[in-house]
């Protein structure tokens, strides 16, 4: 249809609150995702896009992440939201 796919979108917002969540690791820690929801404000043709996530809440087990998905002018083009499970011990091994 001409537009970014918002898949793509997703990726880049996944990939930034991956980040933002991995940075509150202890070293033996892993995480993963059990929770990803993504609303679409305007559609993208061509542009340089942003993604900016934010740690909202971490706790011991859980912890949840907000991303804006922005353009070059500041336009907000998305917004993600994500919930991350802390993995310890066994299921952290090899991650």
């Amino acid at each position: 249809m001409g537009t970014l796919h918002g898949g793509i979108l997703c990726d880049i917002a996944d990939a930034a609150m991956g980040m933002a969540f991995a940075s509150t690791l202890a070293p033996q820690e892993s995480f993963t995702t059990v929770e990803l929801k993504i609303n679409f404000f305007r559609p993208v043709w061509e542009a340089r896009l942003r993604a900016e996530a934010t740690v909202v809440q971490r706790g011991g087990t859980i912890g949840y992440m907000e991303c804006n998905v922005i353009d070059e002018t500041n336009r907000l083009i998305a917004k993600a939201a994500s919930t991350c499970l802390v993995l310890r011990g066994q299921k952290a091994s090899g991650r």
